[in-house]
């Protein structure tokens, strides 16, 4: 699980889904920080390194818990999640993508899309978001969400980019998709 830009690991929502994956599918989650966040920098990593950053880390925790590849569910919140559905389409094996308040433009910018990899992301992906958020609306979501070839589940909660005091709904669509994989 990956944070957004201006977060850490320890940020709530991420806390929140690894402890509800972690206990109800008897799983390990890793949490892990960027690059740029590890060495006290504000502004995040740009997309190369944080991407190379997911494949390194994504290759150690799977060594050291014994896991094949293609059986890792990867995903973050925001900048996170989008890093992980780079390094996905790049070809970062996994068994699924769980993608959190995935910003899908710039606030107020829809003309500058981040949509590009879409059509490389052939493995199962969740993508939750708020019904308010400025980085995609669900109109603007479904409008993209299309080119993406692995099927796809969708979870509107109340809410803008954040989804603030929803925590608990995000872990719970996290692991009732993850059970179904």
């Amino acid at each position: 699980m990956t944070p957004g830009a201006g977060a850490g690991a320890d940020h709530h929502t991420l806390v929140t889904v690894a402890e509800a994956v972690g206990s109800a599918l008897g799983i390990p989650v890793l949490r892990l920080d960027f690059p740029a966040r590890l060495a006290g920098r504000r502004a995040p990593d740009r997309a190369p390194v944080a991407v190379a950053h997911v494949h390194e880390q994504a290759a150690a925790f799977c060594a050291e818990h014994r896991i094949e590849p293609d059986a890792l569910l990867l995903g973050g919140r925001s900048y996170g999640g989008r890093m992980c559905s780079m390094a996905v389409a790049e070809g970062l094996p996994c068994a699924g993508l769980a993608l959190l308040s995935y910003p899908l433009h710039p606030p107020g910018k829809p003309e500058r899309l981040r949509v590009e990899h879409f059509g490389a992301l052939v493995v199962p992906v969740l993508w939750v978001s708020g019904e308010r958020d400025p980085f995609g609306r669900p109109d603007e979501v479904d409008a993209h969400v299309g080119a993406i070839p692995g099927p796809v589940t969708r979870v509107h909660l109340p809410g803008a980019h954040d989804v603030r005091g929803k925590d608990a709904e995000v872990a719970a669509a996290v692991v009732d998709w993850a059970a179904r994989l």
